[in-house]
């Protein structure tokens, strides 16, 4: 499981993400996927970069801080530890590694939009497994996973 965090215009977001791959090896290319029903989806669609946070085992956390809380709601980021890295994204502290990207593209998937980004910076402090889809597939949602209508 990973989490994106981005800034745009002074407002930091940040949601749990399941969907994400790297897509490409030279040049290198990673692809996020964010709901349109995500609070961190209005942000993200006004930025230029995002960070892309791996949860280590040990993530269940912040896992249930990005993905069941709204950021429309409250700030995510006053309940994590967190510093200002590469275009000034915020970092989660706790993460076993992430990157950040430049958004090359977006990509329509019907309820989900994919973020093409290319890798600016990145970091592995932590070792060890990394957070699985069981280990939250029961979370409840931050904001309501309904099918968005798109044109």
């Amino acid at each position: 499981m990973w989490v994106v965090t981005t800034l745009a215009g002074g407002v930091r977001a940040g949601c749990l993400v399941g969907f994400g791959a790297q897509v490409g090896i030279e040049p290198r290319r990673f692809l996020v996927c964010l709901s349109k029903n995500n609070y961190t989806y209005e942000v993200a669609e006004r930025a230029t970069h995002l960070a892309v946070h791996l949860l280590g085992e040990d993530g269940l956390a912040l896992a249930q801080l990005f993905g069941a809380e709204t950021g429309a709601e409250i700030d995510k980021f006053e309940h994590c530890e967190w510093r200002p890295g590469p275009h000034r994204l915020p970092i989660l502290a706790a993460a076993s590694a992430w990157l950040t990207g430049k958004i090359l593209q977006r990509i329509d998937f019907g309820d989900h939009v994919g973020y093409l980004l290319s890798p600016t910076a990145a970091e592995t402090p932590g070792d060890g497994p990394s957070l699985r889809f069981h280990s939250v597939a029961n979370l409840p949602p931050g904001q309501p996973a309904d099918p968005v209508e798109t044109n």
